[in-house]
């Protein structure tokens, strides 16, 4: 299963997602700046928010095709940006307003469709129970 945790930056994504692996056995995580970084590549223009969403789902399709679930953490501002990647279970973190770059809080869109939404940071225990309802899907 390909899980998409999205939200602004500094909503809490990579946090989320560090707890995550750890609670759904063969896992593998794929963190949006670590894949922008061996791809050297900082484009955040449409242009290379679309790419940076092709890429990440290149690198999940590999571990769903595999056997293992995945989960990406990564902005996807748009719609277009989330239906690049085609998750299976979407996971929003609406836990702020405003992030700290002007050009993604301009061009961000709220889901059209979410599995999950988050409004704050979550204790251990509902860490478990999400982790327990996604392996439900």
């Amino acid at each position: 299963m390909k899980i998409l945790i999205c939200g602004l930056p500094g909503a809490g994504k990579t946090w989320l997602a560090e707890r995550l692996i750890k609670v759904i056995d063969n896992c593998a995580w794929y963190n949006a700046d670590v894949v922008r970084k061996s791809a050297n590549d900082w484009d955040f223009t449409m242009e290379g928010r679309i790419r940076q969403a092709n890429r990440m789902k290149t690198f999940a399709d590999f571990e769903k095709q595999n056997g293992r679930w995945v989960i990406c953490d990564f902005v996807a501002p748009t719609e277009k940006a989330r239906e690049a990647f085609e998750p299976d279970f979407v996971i929003w973190l609406d836990t702020i307003k405003e992030g700290r770059f002007e050009d993604t809080n301009k061009m961000f869109e709220q889901p059209n469709k979410t599995d999950i939404k988050i409004t704050k940071f979550l204790s251990d225990e509902e860490i478990e129970n999400l982790a327990k309802e996604i392996k439900n899907v």
